[in-house]
């Protein structure tokens, strides 16, 4: 008898019977490990309690997923989107926050007037909430939008890789958050004085934390890959944003953060109008009427 699944830590597991006893073989970054497992299972009863096996096509797909190649190929086509969209405004929010909740319509009328102020490409993370929010607000001003998708997002009962209303050529869905994070970056790169790109950062939770402070960390070690540099714009509607800011005032007193140095990387903006107005007079553009 000998089937594969996989383990809770990522590793690839074969199960063999040698001797009556169930061996276990773990795969996990090129070393392997072998020992045995009593699973105290006659031939004659099943188990009663067994987790999913995965069938072939899963193990296959583990794989792929395993392999440098598989997320190198992701990258590349995050990077061919973006050539054929062009390079715009970068959103990151929460998924959670939906129509019924204040922050959406804000989002929505902030896509809506970016997309018109930069006259440029908007791109989200093709999910809902406040991303569907921006996504909605751009396509209303008649500017071409693009997205990176991820199978699931958080707060989602089900996994879809296809997205309820864009053109499927607009976006891509992504298997790979590292290949995801490279569109997004790459996304809001400036090589040209007529490039007009920014990062907003709605509301959100983990994620968009992540994501944040990921590109933070690249405009401030000038690795994002931009030879210009790039606004990056936090949207602290209500206030929401206002104990991390406390926090890293006391990174700034603990000394792990020189004094001024993340207030000179971002933007913070209570409202919509502080936003344009900040793009506007970043890019030397009149304000919209």
């Amino acid at each position: 008898m000998s089937f594969s699944t996989v383990s809770n830590l990522g590793s690839l597991v074969n199960l063999k019977k040698f001797h009556g006893r169930t061996a276990a073989e773990f795969r996990s970054s090129g070393r392997k490990w072998r020992f045995g497992v009593n699973f105290n299972c006659r031939e004659s009863q099943p188990c009663r309690r067994r987790k999913r096996l995965l069938c072939k096509s899963e193990v296959d797909d583990f794989e792929e997923r395993t392999s440098p190649h598989e997320i190198r190929k992701e990258v590349e086509r995050c990077y061919d989107l973006i050539n054929r969209i062009g390079r715009g405004t970068v959103y990151l929010g929460s998924s959670r926050m939906g129509p019924d909740h204040p922050h959406y319509l804000k989002a929505f009328e902030l896509g809506r007037q970016i997309a018109e102020l930069l006259e440029c490409t908007s791109w989200t993370g093709a999910g809902p909430g406040l991303m569907d929010a921006a996504t909605k607000g751009a396509l209303q001003a008649g500017k071409p939008v693009g997205g990176f998708k991820i199978g699931k997002e958080a707060g989602e009962w089900t996994a879809s890789n296809f997205h309820p209303y864009l053109p499927t050529e607009t976006y891509l869905t992504c298997r790979f958050f590292s290949a995801r994070k490279h569109g997004l970056v790459d996304a809001a790169v400036r090589n040209k004085a007529t490039d007009r790109t920014a990062v907003v950062a709605l509301p959100g939770g983990i994620d968009t934390l992540d994501e944040m402070f990921e590109i933070l960390a690249l405009i401030q070690l000038e690795r994002i890959g931009s030879e210009l540099p790039v606004p990056f714009i936090v949207m602290n509607y209500d206030s929401f944003y206002k104990k991390l800011l406390e926090f890293l005032d006391d990174c700034e007193y603990s000394g792990t953060v020189s004094r001024g140095e993340v207030a000179s990387l971002w933007k913070i903006c209570e409202n919509n109008s502080e936003a344009l107005a900040y793009l506007a007079d970043f890019y030397h553009l009149s304000p919209l009427d």
